[in-house]
């Protein structure tokens, strides 16, 4: 088996909470009392574009929420959209183990908008850990398309056989695995470093 010389992983829900998934949607409505059907219909519209860098935070809200009259503000919507983002420690204390052998290019592959996922980079301090983003909101691309792997091989410069990806959503393995990447599907941080391991990543 070639020698892994990059780990790729997903932000949302391996590292840190999602940053803007169905769950915390949820919370939003039920906090600022939205109409959830409505909101949800425009977000599934809005959102690839949003996650692309098509469309900034501002005018997705424009869009999804205050296309009317509110008696909130949207900066009270935007803190509680920042306030969703938490670390997962264990998994970041690995990745700092990681980045500190320099053994590994370390590199985020995740769907984010531009505003939350430079938020969370800055909040979090992943600079710490990654040398790199490939960011759909960057690439203009989301995962499960095959285009954002194949640019975070070509830009990174890597064959894909020494490689592996890292997420928390199986779909997301599916294209990576295909193009030859190696994939371990997280569920938690002690998996995660045992399934590393097995492929003769040293953490």
């Amino acid at each position: 088996m070639p020698q892994i010389t990059a780990v790729f992983s997903d932000v949302g829900g391996v590292l840190l909470t999602n940053g803007w998934d169905r769950d915390a949607r949820q919370r939003l409505v039920e906090k600022f009392d939205l109409d959830g059907v409505d909101f949800e219909d425009r977000h599934q519209l809005m959102g690839p574009a949003l996650d692309t860098g098509q469309l900034d935070l501002d005018h997705y809200l424009d869009r999804t929420i205050f296309y009317r009259s509110r008696t909130f503000a949207k900066q009270s919507v935007l803190d509680f959209m920042y306030a969703q983002s938490q670390p997962f420690p264990q998994s970041l204390a690995l990745m700092a183990r990681l980045a500190q052998s320099y053994k590994y290019l370390l590199a985020t592959l995740n769907n984010e908008s531009r505003e939350l996922n430079l938020y969370r980079i800055e909040k979090f301090g992943l600079r710490n850990y990654f040398s790199v983003f490939f960011s759909s909101c960057f690439l203009g691309v989301q995962k499960p398309n095959a285009q954002i792997y194949r640019l975070a091989l070509e830009v990174s410069q890597r064959a894909p056989e020494e490689c592996v990806f890292i997420d928390d959503r199986s779909i997301n393995l599916e294209c990576a695995r295909q193009l030859s990447m190696h994939t371990i599907h997280f569920l938690n941080a002690v998996q995660m470093e045992a399934d590393l391991g097995s492929l003769g990543v040293e953490v």
